[in-house]
């Protein structure tokens, strides 16, 4: 009898743990997002030594705001407050539509800069990776909001579409951390590919946790996750081309 009670209070710590995971991998997001972007963002621009770049900033403010957004909605969802998540999540369209746009505008500001300092080919060349992760973001975000009856794939695809936004900020870490002072200007492509595969390792905590749990990892990770990597790794390449060159080039030339 006894064993029979402990192993069912086991089995209810397990199915509460699980009911939570993603509101776990949620609050991982935003920390990652939030140290990730301290050293050169948030802890400048409370000494205020950050020139004031308005579009920056309120870029900034969208993609923090989402990380707290995510996180929020991912506890509704794991307390049952299922009414309640899917009338917010009208906040979060909105929010991702804005994010998707000042992510453009942003990518465009950086170009801006660099031709002003002479290095219009290299801004044109790392653009793609700003302009490749939010539209990745975006496509994903909107397959989650179609799926959204059927929750074991909206909430794997929200999870999958929070965790392609943080190479960023893991790319924060290795330029405090790791690299040495260099010149001004975008970093070359290939650099930002290390942080990104650092920063999906929490989609591999994600695709662990379903092996556990289901017992193969959900092909919304399989798919995605082949998707993800493959567009970070294919943006070195591609920003090489005189496609690419073109078609940036182009956006640019509108753009001032």
């Amino acid at each position: 009898m006894t064993t029979l009670i402990d192993d069912k209070h086991t089995h209810v710590i397990a199915t509460s743990h699980a009911k939570y995971f993603y509101f776990y991998m949620a609050l991982s997001c935003m920390a990652v997002a939030f140290t990730g972007f301290a050293p050169t963002y948030w802890l400048p621009m409370a000494s205020g030594k950050l020139p004031p770049m308005p579009v920056v900033h309120f870029h900034g403010l969208l993609f923090f705001a989402w990380t707290l957004y995510f996180a929020f909605q991912s506890w509704l969802a794991a307390s049952g407050q299922i009414m309640r998540h899917r009338t917010t999540g009208l906040i979060g369209v909105s929010l991702a539509t804005a994010m998707t746009i000042f992510g453009f505008l942003v990518a465009v500001n950086a170009m801006k800069r660099s031709a002003a300092a002479g290095l219009t080919d290299e801004g044109i060349a790392f653009a793609i990776v700003p302009l490749s992760g939010i539209l990745f973001f975006a496509v994903v975000f909107a397959l989650a909001i179609a799926y959204v009856r059927r929750p074991e794939i909206h909430k794997r695809l929200m999870l999958l579409a929070g965790i392609s936004l943080l190479d960023a900020a893991v790319a924060r870490w290795f330029l405090t951390l790791l690299a040495p002072p260099g010149p001004l200007g975008p970093p070359p492509v290939p650099v930002t590919i290390p942080p990104a595969l650092v920063a999906y390792l929490l989609l591999v905590a994600a695709m662990v946790f379903d092996w556990r749990t289901r017992g193969r990892p959900h092909p919304v990770y399989v798919y995605g996750g082949i998707a993800l990597v493959a567009v970070k790794l294919l943006n070195w390449p591609i920003s090489t081309t005189s496609a690419w060159h073109s078609f940036a080039g182009g956006i640019l030339a509108m753009a001032q």
